[in-house]
């Protein structure tokens, strides 16, 4: 059975009210099992607000855990993450990092263990355990093998583990010469500022190691974005549901619009359905609707399931 580790937080960056980047390392400089880019760790804090499980009809929701004088409760709490640095970051740097979301339920309350991460800013707290073991099946090499085109979708935060194949993949590639597999990297977040590693992202496009394009996009475009030849408009599946011809899936949305250094015959043409597999993952309703986009095209379907 696997070990809990202790851990600390480093290099805390928050990208606006809700998004961060953090970077985890072990205590007494303890290294990281090695792993493969798409996988993921559980973390532990301590600290946590605990929260007990309401029973309404046929609902439930999750309401504060209190004590005899009316105090919500405090204890530890397990999450795990995708991991969004480099399998090669860990063995050079010995540092894992990840992209996460101050999670909300429906009524607003902030979720246990993020809201214990995100306290940081405040306490100081940095400590940060960690399962010494990183799982998961959610790789190049499971779901991607044999396919010439891969083409990725990350909604929100669910960009991590593809930031990770992207990273690694250009280390091997710059090591090793380049593969006949094409990659095609879509995202998504709210505004220009939760662009979570976009200049990273188009250093390693503009590096033309390998075939990669990378298409951002956001959903709460600002005159800045619109004029921005690098960032396209809209969801990420509906940017998808644009390229292959299809109208939004929410009557109200924004209109989706590409990159103005992405044109659409490009794209359209690097998309050969028969041959490419797409990856997914992020909000639970955009990847059922890229399913169902995938579907309508002929692709093959692969998501990260929790």
């Amino acid at each position: 059975m696997a070990e809990l580790r202790p851990g600390r937080i480093v290099g805390w960056n928050r990208l606006s009210e809700s998004l961060a980047i953090f970077r985890l390392v072990g205590l007494d400089s303890a290294t990281f099992p090695p792993f493969e880019a798409g996988q993921n760790i559980a973390l532990r804090r301590d600290d946590c607000l605990l929260t007990k499980k309401l029973k309404e009809g046929s609902k439930v929701r999750y309401v504060p855990d209190l004590d005899s004088d009316g105090n919500q409760k405090r204890g530890s709490v397990t999450h795990s993450y995708s991991i969004a640095s480099a399998p090669f970051e860990a063995e050079h740097e010995n540092y894992l990092e990840f992209y996460l979301v101050l999670e909300r339920s429906s009524d607003g309350a902030q979720g246990r263990f993020t809201e214990s991460l995100f306290r940081i800013e405040s306490d100081g707290n940095d400590r940060l355990a960690y399962m010494e073991r990183i799982v998961g099946d959610f790789t190049l090499a499971r779901r991607a093998a044999g396919f010439e085109h891969v083409l990725m979708v990350g909604t929100g935060t669910g960009l991590a583990p593809f930031v990770s194949m992207v990273k690694q993949l250009h280390f091997e590639e710059r090591r090793d010469g380049a593969p006949r597999t094409r990659y095609t990297l879509l995202c998504a977040n709210r505004s220009f500022e939760e662009l979570a590693y976009h200049q990273e992202l188009l250093d390693i496009e503009a590096s033309n190691v390998f075939d990669f394009v990378y298409v951002p996009s956001v959903s709460r475009p600002t005159a800045r974005d619109r004029a921005d030849m690098r960032v396209g408009v809209g969801r990420a599946n509906n940017v998808l549901r644009h390229i292959f011809g299809l109208p939004p899936l929410e009557s109200n949305a924004v209109i989706p619009e590409l990159p103005g250094e992405r044109p659409l015959a490009m794209l359209q043409k690097r998309i050969d359905a028969s041959r490419t597999v797409v990856l997914t993952c992020g909000n639970p309703a955009g990847m059922a609707d890229i399913e169902w986009i995938a579907e309508q095209a002929g692709m093959r379907f692969e998501k990260e399931d929790w």
